[in-house]
């Protein structure tokens, strides 16, 4: 039996608009599992309820098999992070950790050594007199951190806690955050839009869209093997094939024209700068529209008879840069590229 069970949760706001529509999700114990999704998909929705701070209009929360829909928040013991760091600026580190075990009346010496090895976890006990005022983003989203885990809670939710910081701070941050949360073997269920901090992280992936769920799996399923045209396009990046003339005689040339696909697809760094037909693809030319270097990688636009294509290229080297106009030919693997149906379904391609 799941650690934490959601089965058919909906909550309807208003008349017309439903934020969740009959979601369903497992987490184990001690698993890292993220809610990823635009604005407006349900994730936050979803969590809030499994925190009790709003209710479902139906559906079951079930953890470690007790009802919570049954039980009142501050007697759920779960743990929340949230994303405006929410630290109490007139107490100190320390005092800001200790403030949610006053409450459930913890003894003295004990809440002191609760207190003492949670910010050792999350590196600020040197800091531990000092004032939230005086600290940085990412040393108050810290205090955040230890102030949820020094409950020693069932459960730990974190919505969006990185989307304040910098984007070097986010990515040191998110680490540690899951280096933490495996170090206390803790479920966690963390919300985010940005799907590389998805990917980074997470033992499994719920992407959801309009109040459903897309797919649920791990960081290698998800990216790929989108089971959906969204997943696919939400989860990095996606070249979509044009219909036309090019296309089917590219499917005819790698026996895929019988597929009867409404979207053709294929990730960028799938495509290789080739003639090479030993992989198994088809042969385009093209025509460089643009060239971005990144340094680690490289984005190479390209002009075909099957529509713009993008490709990445893994360490491009100092001369390795293309020239507008220039002509090139790119070998398109048939093993990679996706077939997606009318309703943006993943197909099975046969052979």
């Amino acid at each position: 039996m799941a650690y934490l069970t959601v089965e058919r949760a909906t909550k309807q706001f208003t008349e017309a608009f439903r934020a969740l529509d009959g979601v369903s999700i497992t987490v184990e114990r001690g698993e890292f599992f993220t809610l990823l999704g635009p604005s407006g998909c349900g994730k936050t929705t979803l969590l809030r309820a499994i925190a009790g701070f709003n209710d479902l209009t139906s559906g079951d929360i079930t953890l470690a098999g007790a009802d919570l829909r049954k039980i009142a928040p501050y007697q759920r013991d779960i743990g929340m992070v949230f994303q405006d760091y929410a630290v109490f600026p007139h107490l100190s580190v320390f005092d800001n950790v200790a403030f949610g075990l006053k409450p459930r009346n913890v003894p003295h010496a004990e809440r002191k050594t609760r207190v003492d090895e949670a910010l050792a976890a999350v590196r600020l006990t040197a800091l531990s007199d000092r004032m939230p005022a005086a600290m940085s983003g990412g040393q108050q989203q810290r205090i955040g951190i230890a102030r949820a885990m020094v409950i020693k809670p069932r459960l730990l939710l974190m919505d969006e806690p990185l989307s304040n910081l910098d984007a070097k701070l986010r990515i040191e941050l998110r680490e540690e955050i899951r280096d933490i949360q495996k170090q206390i073997d803790i479920a966690a269920i963390y919300v985010t839009h940005d799907q590389e901090e998805a990917l980074a992280i997470s033992d499994r992936i719920c992407v959801m869209n309009g109040g459903h769920i897309e797919q649920v799996g791990s960081p290698q399923d998800i990216y790929g093997d989108p089971q959906t045209l969204f997943v696919g396009t939400f989860v990095g990046t996606l070249n979509k094939l044009t219909k036309g003339n090019g296309l089917e005689r590219m499917l005819q040339a790698l026996d895929l024209s019988g597929v009867g696909a409404e979207t053709w697809a294929i990730r960028p760094e799938r495509l290789l700068l080739s003639a090479d037909c030993a992989t198994g693809g088809a042969v385009l030319n093209g025509i460089v529209s643009k060239y971005t270097y990144l340094g680690r990688e490289a984005h190479l636009q390209l002009e075909t008879e099957i529509g713009d294509l993008v490709i990445h290229i893994s360490n491009p080297g100092r001369g390795a840069g293309r020239n507008l106009g220039e002509q090139v030919a790119v070998t398109v693997p048939r093993d990679d590229l996706m077939a997606f149906d009318a309703a943006g379904k993943r197909m099975s391609r046969g052979g």
